[in-house]
């Protein structure tokens, strides 16, 4: 009976691993919904230090499609996603915004661009976008890949499938997998640095900058 319970829990987990790595690298990818114009600029001639003003005078979150990478990861830094969105913050949200730099801790070089409005943020860093919250073309969950590839079969690249919903908890954002999941990532300021907690269980102190950094415009995995 014992042998038994084992082996069948055995196989329940074998099937369950299958499952979520066919889901991870082999499910259709979600549709490109970024604006091809906010990937075809050039988001490193901006002076982040130069906040929009979230007064309401302009777009909506919703007005705007959702952002996510492109393939495998984007080929140089874009323009904002939500560009023109004046929507104000939703309470209980922090703001963040900004374009912040890891100083200390483990992912010191870490470079980060942070946009909110409404509901919505949107991370974008190391060739990925990972866009939460109302838009006009998908879902709110990020929905999207990661900026490195695991392997290739016939010349064709995989990387790993992402989704996560973004959830402020006491002025904390917090990234639960697949939407429903365990929190994965934890980001939330500290006096004027933004402290990024990632999923392997590093700890990093970012400090706010005005400009990408020359050698953070063409990607390079996280």
């Amino acid at each position: 009976m014992i042998k038994k319970a084992v082996r069948r829990s055995l196989i329940v987990l074998a099937v369950c691993f299958l499952v979520a790595f066919w889901g991870i690298f082999f499910s259709p990818r979600p549709p490109l919904t970024t604006d091809p114009a906010t990937l075809a600029g050039d988001g490193s001639a901006i002076d982040y230090c130069e906040l929009p003003i979230l007064d309401g005078s302009g777009k909506l979150a919703a007005d705007i499609p959702k952002g996510n990478t492109p393939g495998c990861s984007y080929a140089h830094f874009p323009l904002p996603i939500l560009g023109g969105c004046t929507e104000p913050l939703v309470a209980g949200a922090d703001d963040i915004r900004g374009l912040w730099l890891g100083v200390e801790g483990g992912h010191v070089g870490h470079v980060e661009r942070i946009e909110q409005c409404g509901r919505r943020v949107v991370v974008t860093s190391s060739g990925i976008i990972h866009d939460y919250g109302p838009n006009s073309t998908l879902g709110e969950n990020t929905n999207d890949t990661e900026g490195s590839v695991i392997f290739r079969i016939g010349g064709k690249p995989y990387c790993p499938r992402t989704s996560a919903s973004m959830i402020w908890n006491q002025g904390v954002l917090e990234f639960h997998a697949f939407g429903w999941g365990p929190v994965v990532v934890r980001r939330y300021r500290d006096g004027e640095q933004l402290v990024w907690e990632y999923a392997d269980g590093s700890v990093t102190r970012m400090d706010r900058i005005c400009t990408l950094p020359e050698g953070e415009r063409f990607p390079r995995p996280r």
